[in-house]
């Protein structure tokens, strides 16, 4: 499929020896054409710093259309190099230089040169619109839903079924919410279960009793007997009745 061609009227506003090319597409697949930086000396941009750099041209883009300036990809990924106002709109009717609006967001100074391509120029048609005001818009499943809110929709369906955590469950008051164990075991809530045991003794002074196996959730070596931290063992060789 051949692409549509324009013909768009351009002026050199600088004229000299060292006169700059036209904008143009550098490759047959390019949506933009290269502008120029017309300048005489160099201009260093610091970090931070902005800069309203000539192009030495003015364009007369038919109605229906606009050119778009857009930031190019090399200098913004070597340099920081971007445009503060991307895209920056030509209109139909402005005959004035077409000039960019660089910036300099990196953390070194760039230097632009003379014939430097800082910028892509892409023309594009546009629509005229014109309102009709009413009451009420008509709905839609998005509504008022504004920044990020599309990003919220597509990461729920994503997890949709996914083992994504569904949101919290209120309880009613008085109502107690059974609890899973760390073996994936529901446990019933507290107040269901059977009634405690006898309390055990208090520990001796100074010994300080490792966790019952008895109660609470099993983990590792709650098996074992419970003994006071720090004492003696039991007389006797390991399988010895006292």
């Amino acid at each position: 499929m051949t692409p549509r061609e324009l013909v768009v009227e351009v002026v050199r506003l600088r004229r000299g020896p060292d006169l700059l090319a036209l904008p143009r597409y550098m490759t047959p697949g390019s949506a933009g054409m290269d502008l120029l930086a017309d300048i005489e000396a160099d201009v260093l941009l610091p970090p931070g710093g902005r800069q309203l750099v000539a192009t030495g041209i003015a364009v007369a883009i038919p109605p229906g259309f606009e050119g778009q300036v857009r930031p190019r990809s090399g200098l913004a990924l070597r340099h920081g190099l971007t445009l503060l106002n991307a895209p920056g709109t030509i209109d139909a009717d402005y005959r004035g230089e077409v000039q960019v609006l660089l910036a300099n967001l990196g953390n070194e100074p760039a230097r632009i040169r003379r014939g430097d391509r800082i910028a892509q120029l892409v023309i594009a048609p546009v629509v005229r619109a014109t309102w009709h005001e009413t009451d009420a818009l008509s709905p839609t499943d998005r509504g008022a839903g504004g920044f990020g809110s599309t990003e919220d929709a597509v990461s729920g369906r994503r997890g949709a079924g996914r083992g994504v955590p569904s949101p919290r469950r209120v309880l009613k008051p008085g109502a107690a919410a059974s609890r899973v164990t760390a073996a994936g075991v529901r446990r019933a809530p507290a107040s269901s279960m059977a009634p405690p045991g006898p309390q055990r003794a208090p520990a001796p002074d100074g010994a300080a009793f490792l966790p019952d196996s008895s109660s609470g959730d099993g983990g590792p070596g709650a098996s074992e007997k419970r003994r006071p931290r720090g004492g003696r063992a039991p007389h006797g060789p390991p399988g010895t009745p006292e």
